[in-house]
């Protein structure tokens, strides 16, 4: 008998370990892994999170492994530069005005290391379905049946907990999968200029750049019919057109993979809470995927939390109801525009992207809502 399981040890699952643990409550997070995933994956935190992350004592750690980004640009795959955006702008709006690059990999041994006695991690637990009623849940897991009070799905998009409750995962997959490439170069020595984070429009074959602390990313667009073999094969090229170095690039690890825009169509199923990637997707750009996750987690976490402290269980409605509401009207709206005007011929956003640029107090306003800053309000 467990107070509550979280299932999944990625950022999300741990992150609402720490977080109900350190209000005293027992927790037990089950893993299917041998260990801690090792891929890079996301790899920007935006300010609210820090925030979080400082509050559950794990920041200084990660500063310490991160890049601190104060800037981030808009420019044009011809090389110029359409806007560049200082996060400096939300001084008065939150002590961390900036991004940290870190790959979060390096962020799940900092919140395993930091859970208290309660908590514990149980790695190769892969869970394959529940059964689940008004008085608990019982997990049918690799290791036997286990009964809680609650469970916490953080599995991920293929989530073992959301199709054990039958729950749906309905929208889109996109016309063209996403490949990502760890290079082993100093980009910004052969592409003077350019920030820590770089978006890069072009209606043919857009680009993200990204910095992290031991390597450059760059995100590129692929047709979704392209065989994995023949893209494997084109990569250098492509990055050649990125910037010529006279030589190949050094490719340290690529990926491809197919992006889709879904939402379950609740975040609470009776005693069992969906959050992060098990409860919603989206596209990549903007780095809205993990932080709004790691958000879920904090604040379902919190309610939960309240619950088991005598708080009515509307408390805990309210707050699956609203990060599912952040979900759809935010971050999959703005991550689907993100990509809408990365691959568009389109001037008035580009002269808007430079109005935000000269005007500290628009830039304020958009900046709240890219970073995140605008979703935290859990409305009564």
């Amino acid at each position: 008998m467990n107070s509550v399981v979280v299932v999944g040890a990625g950022p999300v699952g741990l992150t609402a370990a720490l977080t109900l643990a350190r209000r005293g409550i027992e927790v037990t997070v089950l893993e299917q892994g041998a260990g801690l995933a090792t891929e890079s994956r996301a790899s920007t935190f935006h300010p609210p999170t820090l925030e979080m992350l400082d509050a559950l004592g794990v920041l200084e750690a990660l500063l310490a492994q991160g890049i601190t980004a104060s800037t981030f640009q808009y420019r044009e795959r011809s090389g110029g530069v359409i806007a560049t955006l200082d996060l400096g702008v939300l001084a008065s709006d939150t002590a961390y005005p900036f991004r940290v690059q870190c790959e979060q990999s390096k962020l799940t041994p900092i919140l395993m290391a930091a859970l208290p006695s309660n908590a514990e991690v149980l790695f190769e637990h892969t869970v394959h379905g529940l059964s689940a009623g008004d008085d608990g849940v019982v997990l049918h897991t690799s290791q036997g049946p286990r009964r809680a009070d609650w469970v916490l799905g953080a599995d991920g998009a293929h989530s073992a907990v959301r199709r054990g409750l039958g729950a749906g995962f309905d929208g889109d997959t996109y016309p063209e999968r996403f490949l990502v490439a760890s290079v082993d170069e100093q980009l910004d020595a052969v592409l003077p200029g350019i920030a820590p984070i770089n978006y890069v429009f072009d209606p043919d074959e857009w680009l993200v750049l990204l910095r992290t602390p031991e390597h450059w990313r760059v995100l590129l667009p692929t047709p979704a019919d392209t065989p994995d073999a023949l893209e494997s094969d084109r990569l250098p090229a492509r990055l050649t057109a990125v910037a010529d170095l006279g030589r190949p690039w050094r490719i340290l690890h690529a990926s491809l993979y197919a992006v889709h825009q879904r939402v379950t169509d609740s975040f609470r199923h009776g005693r069992v809470l969906l959050m992060g990637d098990a409860a919603h997707v989206n596209n990549p750009l903007g780095g809205m995927g993990m932080n709004s996750g790691i958000h879920d987690a904090v604040q379902l976490a919190d309610a939960l939390a309240e619950v088991l402290a005598g708080a009515p269980e509307s408390h805990l409605d309210r707050a699956a109801a609203h990060r599912r509401t952040v979900a759809v009207d935010h971050v999959q709206r703005a991550s689907h525009n993100n990509w809408r005007n990365i691959r568009a011929h389109d001037d008035d956003y580009r002269t808007h992207l430079r109005h935000l640029a000269a005007d500290p107090d628009a830039a304020r306003i958009h900046l709240r809502r890219a970073c995140l800053l605008d979703t935290l309000d859990i409305r009564p």
